[in-house]
């Protein structure tokens, strides 16, 4: 499953029923009919449109065969099994959203079942001063209802340090791993430098503990606060992350004007940003590549031109058996669903590399593995719509 450590996955019914009827967008999400793509590896795929939502951000599956999904407006929504709308989920963080910050991830605690437990990321601004801003990451229990459900014991457990001013690279992704540590993907905010400065929280992948706590086992426990919750540094954008079925964390984050990456995160390394790139600033102004630099850890994959990629997740299923193991990444800019696959290499490690887009004129914000094992894409921006993927027939 993907994300498999982060997502307790049910099984959700293999044939939608669209009998919900509501606004206008819901009376066209379920009289469309399903959409035939064409990926570039020749692979047809049949979308049914299931709801639409306004900028949505995030999706998580949950045991009783319903979902989750965050709208960077604020609003936390209840899916029904058949991917509609059921209601609010209430007590959410109060956000203001601007620019790419509001609402953002969403995750379950792998025992979600037994104790409610969920994560939540989202923006937050200063108190004092209302252009500075940085993101949040709390723990809360969820009570589900039929229609909706409710947040209660929310505690903020991280924040991005300092708030600085700006509406970009806030990344805050989540993610829990094999061994029960929480992962949060953290933007350098466009501000270059934070990338690699210690004393900052910017630009870097976070490992904490559920609580908030910091693991001492960290690879730089012992150097201050701040520098106590770093995994690896010299991150820009980082948009999604995901462990894969053999534990590994993969992250993905924007480059500069080109320059995309997918990252093997490995403990305690280097990503070079804003030293190296495979892209060069918005100016026109040259960065030098990995491969000029060797001591930064080089990405696995990078994209240029762009492809601007959201969402993370690793496919486990048996819809798509062919592409059991391979990486889909949502593409922005590039409006495409994007497959990844991997093969070992020569020295031992895994080289990856683009294998097909899927493409239908959209900008795909988040991909997720549904229990059935359709793969589930987000739209994003106003009126992007939920979408499930199959073979076509």
């Amino acid at each position: 499953m993907p994300r498999q450590f982060t997502r307790a996955i049910g099984a959700i019914a293999s044939t939608l029923v669209l009998c919900h009827c509501a606004s206008a967008q819901d009376t066209q999400a379920q009289s469309a009919t399903p959409e035939i793509i064409t990926g570039t590896d020749g692979v047809k795929l049949s979308a049914t449109p299931l709801e639409t939502f306004d900028s949505a951000w995030a999706m998580a599956f949950l045991p009783d065969r319903r979902a989750v999904v965050t709208e960077k407006s604020g609003n936390v929504w209840l899916i029904s099994a058949e991917g509609k709308k059921l209601g609010k989920i209430t007590n959410a963080p109060t956000v203001r959203a601007r620019g790419q910050g509001g609402m953002g991830d969403f995750i379950l605690h792998p025992d979600f079942a037994s104790n409610g437990t969920v994560f939540l990321s989202y923006v937050e601004r200063d108190v004092d001063d209302d252009s500075l801003s940085g993101a949040a990451v709390e723990r809360a229990t969820l009570t589900l209802k039929d229609e909706g459900g409710e947040l209660s014991d929310r505690e903020v457990i991280w924040r991005q340090a300092p708030k600085v001013k700006g509406n970009g690279h806030y990344g805050h992704r989540l993610a829990v791993s094999p061994d029960g540590h929480l992962f949060i993907s953290s933007g350098e905010r466009q501000k270059f430098n934070p990338a690699q400065n210690m004393a900052m929280n910017l630009g870097k992948i976070i490992r904490i503990n559920q609580d908030g706590s910091v693991p001492e086992d960290n690879p730089f426990y012992g150097n201050g606060a701040i520098a106590d919750q770093v995994w690896t540094l010299g991150h820009r954008n980082p948009l999604g992350i995901a462990f894969d079925s053999e534990g590994r964390l993969w992250e993905q984050e924007m480059g500069p004007k080109g320059g995309d990456e997918l990252n093997l995160i490995v403990r305690s390394q280097n990503y070079g940003y804003p030293a190296v790139s495979e892209g060069d600033h918005y100016n026109g102004t040259k960065i030098p590549n990995h491969a000029s630099v060797p001591t930064f850890e080089a990405p696995a994959v990078a994209w240029v031109p762009a492809i601007s990629p959201a969402g993370l997740m690793f496919y486990e299923g048996d819809r798509f058996a062919d592409w059991k193991g391979d990486a889909f990444i949502g593409g922005l800019s590039s409006r495409a669903l994007i497959r990844v696959t991997f093969e070992p290499d020569a020295e031992g490690g895994l080289k990856a590399s683009e294998a097909a887009r899927y493409e239908w004129g959209k900008r795909v914000r988040e991909p997720e593995q549904g229990p059935d094992g359709a793969i589930y894409v987000l739209e994003d921006r106003d009126g992007g719509r939920l979408l499930r993927l199959m073979p076509a027939e």
